[in-house]
């Protein structure tokens, strides 16, 4: 049984689908709390939840008629049983399977997985304060479907992420996006940033919902 806080269609906001539509499924519970984190209300203790089975989850992915699907949190990755819950769904080859993952969690057993899930997995920036608990082991493991994300507030956030970049030579591996903190730094800093340190194959990500709705509305 898997905790679901929700699950709506919407836009994808980020990533290598941005545009265009995907099922969102958010799943309770985190082991982080970054200083940023706009979902933190999926986190709580006492945040209402439904219990749902696999054959359940996949008959809602069948029933949205929605080809991306989206498995968030929180962190789903720590779901009991998830290597379970993907091993079913990603038998149904109709869908693209995608994993918001913070970064912190080895995804080594599930990248063996016959049919694979994309990941999107974050690296948290000094400005988190999180940062001690990346699990950097999970780059031996990066496809050319999967993205690693960085969320910038500062310039000495940028620094780092150029650093973690270069270390893990990750343009050559994955998809690579900087984003801005929202509100913290601008779009434009990150492109004069990455003109000055010529930072190729690398893309600069919006979260086009929170230009869309309200920052702070949830469902979208």
């Amino acid at each position: 049984m898997y905790k679901v806080v929700e699950h709506f269609i919407s836009i994808n906001g980020e990533g290598k689908r941005a545009g265009e539509l995907a099922l969102f499924i958010r799943f309770k519970g985190c082991n982080l709390t970054c200083s940023y984190c706009d979902t933190m209300w999926a986190n709580r203790e006492h945040t209402k939840f439904t219990f749902m089975n696999k054959e359940e989850i996949h008959n809602l992915i069948k029933e949205s008629k929605v080809k991306n699907v989206t498995l968030t949190g929180g962190e789903p990755l720590l779901q009991d049983n998830m290597y379970e819950l993907l091993e079913f769904i990603s038998q149904d080859k109709s869908v693209n399977i995608e994993i918001e993952t913070n970064g912190s969690v080895d995804i080594g057993t599930f990248s063996k997985l016959d049919n694979p899930p994309s990941f999107t997995l974050d690296y948290k920036l000094p400005s988190s304060n999180m940062e001690d608990l990346m699990y950097t082991n999970n780059y031996n493991y990066l496809k050319n479907s999967d993205v690693v994300k960085f969320v910038a507030g500062t310039k000495s956030d940028l620094d780092r992420a150029k650093e973690i970049i270069k270390k893990y030579d990750l343009t050559n591996k994955c998809h690579v996006y900087l984003s801005p903190s929202f509100e913290e730094i601008t779009p434009a800093q990150i492109v004069e940033y990455m003109k000055e340190n010529r930072l190729n194959d690398v893309k600069l990500q919006l979260q086009m919902h929170k230009f869309i709705w309200d920052p702070e509305e949830r469902g979208v």
